[in-house]
């Protein structure tokens, strides 16, 4: 059955982060069928962070999978309440001896940097369909970091990439993620 947050992250991924080169590794991971997509439609922050550990299990059991995006299908909607729980999943992961492991990356449908406007365009560097965490494994970071010429460079450039195609033209991107159908 086909499951319309994970297909909206989807397309997001393909046409937002890969399609404007936001995250140069993106594209090899989901070439190679290595990204886990999961939902969780609870909403309650304590089932959600049993379900991060159980996502670090999987990336412990399982070397095929690079990283995994755990989509938020119906919590976290508030920004400000995600970072809340956003800070709570970095400090369990610390607390389950998974710091230095795995890391989290976030993003989420009205992401706003500290100090920068909500209008922003640099915001789309970090916005997406859904409230999501992205779970990622350290060594790999780090491997792909290492064979990339200017990893320093990389926020940098998505921040002009983004200003350059504007507000209006990142809403529209970020708004045909909704519009496909399964």
């Amino acid at each position: 059955m086909p499951n319309p947050p994970i297909i909206a992250t989807r397309l997001w991924l393909e046409s937002v982060i890969i399609g404007h080169t936001l995250c140069p590794f993106a594209k090899r991971e989901l070439e190679r069928g290595s990204i886990h997509f999961c939902t969780e439609a609870d909403t309650d922050p304590e089932t959600c962070l049993h379900q991060l550990i159980g996502e670090c299990v999987r990336l412990d059991n399982d070397s095929n999978i690079a990283t995994t995006l755990i989509i938020y299908s119906h919590g976290f909607s508030d920004f400000y309440a995600y970072l809340d729980f956003l800070a709570l999943a970095e400090a369990l992961l610390a607390a389950q001896g998974y710091e230095g492991i795995y890391q989290l990356a976030s993003f989420h449908p009205d992401y706003c940097f500290a100090q920068a406007a909500a209008d922003d365009a640099a915001n789309y560097t970090n916005r997406s369909p859904y409230p999501m965490l992205h779970l990622l494994r350290e060594s790999d970071i780090e491997q792909a970091v290492s064979s990339h010429p200017d990893p320093d460079g990389i926020p940098e450039r998505n921040i002009r990439h983004t200003r350059q195609l504007g507000l209006n033209q990142m809403q529209a991107l970020l708004a045909a993620c909704y519009r496909q159908k399964p």
